[in-house]
């Protein structure tokens, strides 16, 4: 007996022709291709946003940099004038004040810089200033310190050297260590700047 196999089409597919099966492939393809078009689209425009997006980023880091900058100019202006004077009436008789002294010397790698710098024959005294002091800047003050004793014997200066902190804005728990470490903390008191002295001598470098 021959097995014959049916050849009937299932009812979706009744009445495709050659033609409407093409026209079918035709038409997905074009949907895929606008498709990849728009998913291309909404790539270049979402590399656009990120490009405006970072450009905006780094316009804004660039204002925020300056405006610190300019900040941290008004804030040592507040602290400048009639320094050496307050410090001459703690017992100093400092002869010169010197704003953003910079040190170098390339042969033994010290580099630094002191935002205020009081000077006489016998001693000097180097002042960091910060708009909001915290404890790190505190150590960075004595390791500047120490580069600036290195600095003072590579040139057989002997005078002794002292620090001071001075900040628009002092934490209590910054100002107790900052005097620990024999520092002069100098601070904004109402319309005034005051400055306090570390307990015993001050520390000298």
């Amino acid at each position: 007996m021959d097995v014959q196999q049916s050849t009937a089409l299932e009812p979706e597919y009744t009445g495709l022709t050659f033609e409407k099966v093409w026209a079918m492939f035709r038409e997905t393809d074009r949907k895929i291709q606008e498709t990849g078009k728009q998913i291309k689209e909404t790539d270049k425009q979402l590399k656009e946003q990120f490009k405006e997006t970072d450009r905006l980023m780094r316009q804004n880091q660039k204002m925020m940099s300056d405006l610190g900058r300019k900040f941290g100019t008004i804030i040592e202006h507040m602290f400048i004038p009639n320094l050496k004077e307050k410090f001459n009436a703690l017992g100093y008789v400092f002869e010169k004040s010197s704003p953003n002294v910079l040190i170098g010397n390339q042969e033994h790698n010290i580099y630094t810089e002191i935002d205020v710098f009081l000077e006489n024959g016998s001693c000097a005294l180097a002042v960091e200033v910060k708009t909001q002091v915290g404890i790190s800047d505190v150590r960075e003050h004595i390791e500047r310190m120490e580069k600036l004793r290195r600095y003072f014997d590579l040139h057989n200066d002997k005078r002794n050297l002292y620090g001071a902190v001075a900040s628009a804005i002092f934490p209590g728990n910054v100002r107790d260590f900052a005097l620990k470490q024999g520092f002069y903390v100098i601070e904004q008191s109402g319309d005034n700047v005051s400055i306090k002295k570390p307990e015993g001598s001050p520390r000298a470098w």
